[in-house]
Order: C-alpha cells, then sequence, then structure tokens
C-alpha cells in the first residue's frame, strides 16, 4: 500500500474539487469532512456533514466526495459517513474560507 500520510493529502487534494453549490467554497475548506482514516486494506472511512440536513444536494453531494475519493490511487473502497452531530457552523471553515467569504 501507498505510504499513508501521501494518500491522505492525495484524498484531500481530490475532495477540495467538490464544491456546496450554494457557496463558493470547497467543502474541505467548509469544514464539512470531520475525519478521513485510511485503513491498511486500502479502505477510505470519512465522516462528513452538510451545511444544512435540509441541503439541496443531500443526497448527491456525498455521492460526489465518495467518486472522487474511489479515483484516488490506492483506495479499495470508501466508506463514508453523513453526520449531523456535531452540528456544523461558520466557525468550523477554515481561514482561507471565511476570507474568501468576506467572513474576517
Amino acid at each position: 500500500m501507498r505510504d499513508v500520510k501521501a494518500m491522505e493529502e492525495e484524498i484531500i487534494k481530490a475532495i477540495k474539487t467538490v464544491y456546496d453549490p450554494e457557496i463558493p467554497v470547497d467543502i474541505y475548506e467548509l469544514g464539512l469532512i470531520y475525519e478521513i482514516n485510511i485503513k491498511d486494506d486500502g479502505v477510505v472511512f470519512v465522516k462528513m456533514t452538510l451545511t444544512t440536513p435540509m441541503c439541496p444536494v443531500a443526497d448527491s453531494l456525498p455521492m460526489e466526495v465518495q467518486e472522487k475519493i474511489m479515483a484516488v490511487e490506492g483506495v479499495k473502497d470508501v466508506d463514508l459517513r453523513l453526520v449531523f452531530d456535531p452540528q456544523w457552523n461558520k466557525e468550523m471553515m477554515s481561514e482561507e474560507a471565511q476570507f474568501a467569504l468576506d467572513m474576517f
């Protein structure tokens, strides 16, 4: 198996190509990805949330994230869990996202 750190960097890079359709910032910088855990067998466990449970892309966004991660070399499968606890809030955004959205 590839170096786990390098693989995690590639996974994050892939996730950063996914955007919330209502906010012009990628979902990683928005703080929607709570956990990434790469197991020895190439299975990637991801815990993510949405900005709101009523998000219009609640069905498609997790699937898009899963597809992007599956395209990373060395990934055998993705176990993606959509959670709403803790509930997402603006403080979870990176400084980069806050700056992009003029929230400083």
